[in-house]
Formats: C-alpha cells, sequence, structure tokens
C-alpha cells in the first residue's frame, strides 16, 4: 500500500510538474502548445488527474501507516476495474498501447494486495488460540 501510495504521488507531482514528461511515460507523444487546437483541454485533464493521484497516493499511504485493513480490500476491486477499463480503451484504440502498463500495473497491484491481505488472514487463523480439548474420564 505505501509502495503504490507513494509511487502514485510522485508520478502526480511528475504530471503537475513535468505534464510532457507523464505523457512519454503513459506512452503518448506530447506537443508544443503552439500545434495545440483551440479547445484542446489536454493540459486541464492532465492537471486535474495529477493532483488526483496526489491525493490518493497521500490517501494510500496514510491507510498503510494507519495498517486500516479495510481500505486495503476496498482498493482490490476498485483497481480491478480500473486495470479492465483502462486495457478496454487500449483494446478499442481509445489509447496509445503505451497506456496499457497503466492497465497492468493497476490489475498487478490488486492481485498482489488481494494475495497478501489473503495470506495474512490464514495466517492469523492459524495462530489463533483453540480452545483446549475436552477432559476424557
Amino acid at each position: 500500500m505505501a509502495v503504490f501510495g507513494v509511487l502514485a504521488a510522485v508520478l502526480g507531482a511528475l504530471g503537475l510538474m513535468a505534464p510532457d514528461a507523464l505523457l512519454t511515460a503513459m506512452g503518448f507523444e506530447p506537443m508544443a502548445d503552439a500545434r495545440r487546437a483551440d479547445g484542446d483541454h489536454t493540459l486541464v485533464f492532465l492537471t486535474a488527474s495529477s493532483m488526483a493521484a496526489v491525493n490518493m497516493g497521500v490517501y494510500y499511504v496514510l491507510a498503510a501507516l494507519a495498517d486500516w485493513r479495510p481500505f486495503f480490500r476496498w482498493t482490490v476491486p476498485f483497481r480491478l476495474l480500473t486495470c479492465a477499463v483502462f486495457t478496454l480503451a487500449v483494446v478499442t484504440g481509445r489509447a496509445p498501447s503505451g497506456f496499457l502498463g497503466v492497465g497492468l500495473w493497476e490489475g498487478l497491484g490488486a492481485l498482489v494486495t488481494g494475495a497478501a491481505l489473503r495470506h495474512e488472514r490464514r495466517g492469523q487463523a492459524a495462530e489463533e488460540p483453540r480452545p483446549p480439548a475436552p477432559e476424557v474420564g
């Protein structure tokens, strides 16, 4: 959780400070402002989504510091949904193939988080004290 949170916050900050670098990392070709058409709101959208990534990253770090397990569980289905939507965007041609990495990162993160939670739950169940067996006599 903390690692994902830090990465989200750092990438969000990158998008705020150097939007072209973030666009390139996601497989989009950045363009000079002089080439942007009137009504092109790419940078506005990038600013909004980058700020959301910073906020989300902070939420994840705070949840990790608080060891807030319910939050961890809630992220799994929504990260899988994000993976599906981003992958579908690439498959349908709505996004460039480089964007597939973003979807796969979300999906992998969800699977790792879900597996870690399941492993911890099984480990705790095995460690729970069992009531003593009744005496036969």
